[in-house]
């Protein structure tokens, strides 16, 4: 089973969460893409790279870089009802629900752990 090439990028995340590159910058996204990269490669038990994956494992990387970028976008605290970044105010509300990406995450996470059953 290869990968078929697809590639994380830093709009992929801001797409998701309906942010500009002035509200979170790129260096900052990266870095969530390459810890999200990391931990998908360690629930998986396998190398990821995210300029180089299948779609389902782009889908798990972008959500879950999502959520951590949530979490710096609200100071930490992805529970608070406000978040300011420099001079943009904002409520959690214009971001997408947390449980929604964090059970999407799972959802796809889950399909990736199970068993490929195909014929040779």
């Amino acid at each position: 089973m290869g990968c078929s090439l697809a590639v994380v990028s830093v709009d992929d995340i801001r797409d998701v969460l309906h942010v500009s590159d002035s509200d979170i910058p790129d260096a900052k996204v990266l870095k969530m893409i390459k810890r999200a990269e990391v931990t998908l490669g360690l629930d998986l038990s396998r190398e990821i790279d995210h300029t180089d994956c299948a779609e389902a494992e782009k889908e798990a990387i972008v959500l879950l870089a999502a959520i951590y970028s949530v979490c710096y976008l609200t100071g930490g605290s992805a529970v608070g009802l406000n978040f300011s970044v420099g001079d943009l105010n904002s409520s959690n509300s214009a971001l997408p629900s947390l449980t929604v990406l964090q059970n999407e995450f799972e959802r796809i996470l889950a399909s990736l752990k199970e068993p490929y059953v195909g014929s040779v």
